[in-house]
């Protein structure tokens, strides 16, 4: 008889969450999700309170990462990373004991996970687990998101960056301008500067557009930009006057 694992699901984004919880009803007589967590501290409080069999761990999260917190932990339950980054080059993970995911996370690729656990034996101890994580942290390698999630009505919709044009801050919101439409997200346009990659240029305190899209770019009054994109709007953004340097080396005005 497979053995049911009771799990919990570590995610900032709650459509990522939801997304996730989903896919491992799929899976009832393995999966026993008992809780969820948004954030480094509270997944800290439930994994002590709950003693979990595994852990479903985000590596990007704003105050914690999923590194940070594993190091804060006495013991450190099986370990599923799910994150949007795919170069973190986790192979020392690919153990019997940690599997690694990559958003958007797919049911075949959950299925593959499944079948580790069947022939899941002796578990990694949490000082080796510790080890390979202080390597990989000391590896300093480049992060590269590759999409992100919104939800739309009772769905989840995977945006894949090259599709985006540009984010536009909205309120307490973020509009993802995309060839799929446009989105609301709960991320921030500072926080997604820190996680996007180099082909994402803030010109703007509200504005991260897509340099793959620019099809042209002329100079402003006051140190401003006017930025014409090749969407389908044609859209036009003025940048904004504090970005006129990084805007400069970026596309190549001297």
């Amino acid at each position: 008889m497979n053995k049911r694992y009771s799990t919990i699901i570590i995610d900032d984004e709650a459509p990522a969450r939801l997304g996730l919880l989903n896919l491992l009803k799929e899976f009832p007589e393995t999966f026993d999700v008992i809780d969820s967590a948004q954030n480094g501290t509270e997944a800290q409080q439930k994994i002590e309170a709950l003693n979990p069999d595994i852990i479903f761990l985000d590596i990007e999260m704003p105050g914690c990462t999923g590194f940070e917190l594993l190091a804060r932990l006495k013991t450190i339950p099986m370990v599923i990373f799910c994150t949007a980054y795919d170069q973190y080059s986790l192979e020392a993970f690919e153990t019997n004991s940690i599997d690694y995911l990559i958003k958007p996370v797919k049911l075949e690729r959950i299925e593959k996970t499944v079948q580790k656990l069947k022939s899941f034996h002796i578990k990694s101890s949490s000082d080796e687990i510790l080890k390979v994580l202080k390597e990989i942290t000391n590896r300093k390698e480049h992060k590269k998101m590759t999409s992100i999630t919104v939800k739309k009505n009772d769905k989840i919709i995977f945006i894949k960056l090259e599709d985006i044009s540009f984010f536009e801050a909205d309120s307490n919101y973020t509009s993802i301008h995309s060839e799929m439409g446009t989105f609301l997200s709960t991320e921030t346009i500072a926080s997604l500067e820190n996680k996007l990659p180099d082909n994402f240029l803030r010109i703007h305190r509200g504005i991260i557009l897509n340099k793959d899209y620019i099809k042209e770019a002329q100079k402003y009054f006051n140190s401003k930009y006017i930025i014409t994109l090749n969407d389908t709007k044609n859209t036009n953004i003025t940048s904004g006057r504090s970005y006129s340097e990084s805007i400069k080396i970026n596309l190549g005005f001297y």
